[in-house]
Order: structure tokens, then C-alpha cells, then sequence
């Protein structure tokens, strides 16, 4: 028997897809959620996420280098206007806006 809440507020509406996809691991799908659980907005890296989670850096890198295989993550590298590197994240919650993305 499953026990549901009643889902008003604070709540995360997400795509079954890539839940049942076993290209990737219970942990890289754990990670997405969490990802696809933030505003938009949300400024992504490394030790963010480990603050949001139990997991070590080695875990998260993992994990994020799984969802870049599989095409659920994207991160390029900019500069900023000083010269320092700048990553931005590009989570696809179906790896298909990956794809088009490329067309």
C-alpha cells in the first residue's frame, strides 16, 4: 500500500520517463530530481548540490558525469567579464530537448 500526500504546495511535478530509463542509476536519478525539484533560476554547481544532499563531491561528480553521458545534463564553460571560468547547467528533464537542442 502506498501512501500519498496531498500535494497543494511544495511539490514537484516530473516526467516518468527518465524514472524509467536504466541507462542510468538510482543515483543519478535521485541527483535529477533533486535538480528538476529547483527554481529555474537556481545557479548550479558541485558543492551547491552537496550542501542539498549527503552525498561527498566524488558522488555528485559521478553522478553528473552519468546525466551528461545520457543527455540530461549540459555544462559549458564561459568566462565571466574578469577572466574567471563560469559553468552553466543545462538540465533536460527527457533527453530528446538534448537532441533538438542540437538540430
Amino acid at each position: 500500500m502506498v501512501f500519498r500526500t496531498n500535494k497543494i504546495t511544495n511539490y514537484t511535478k516530473i516526467d516518468n520517463r527518465y524514472l524509467e530509463d536504466k541507462n542510468i542509476s538510482l543515483k543519478a536519478k535521485g541527483l535529477l530530481t533533486l535538480m528538476l525539484s529547483l527554481p529555474d533560476s537556481w545557479k548550479f554547481n558541485i558543492n551547491g548540490l552537496c550542501l542539498l544532499c549527503k552525498e561527498s563531491k566524488d558522488a555528485v561528480n559521478n553522478a553528473i558525469k552519468e546525466l551528461k553521458e545520457n543527455h540530461y545534463v549540459e555544462i559549458e564553460r564561459t568566462y565571466d567579464e574578469n577572466g574567471r571560468f563560469n559553468y552553466e547547467y543545462f538540465i533536460y528533464e527527457n533527453p530528446d530537448n538534448y537532441k533538438a537542442k542540437l538540430d
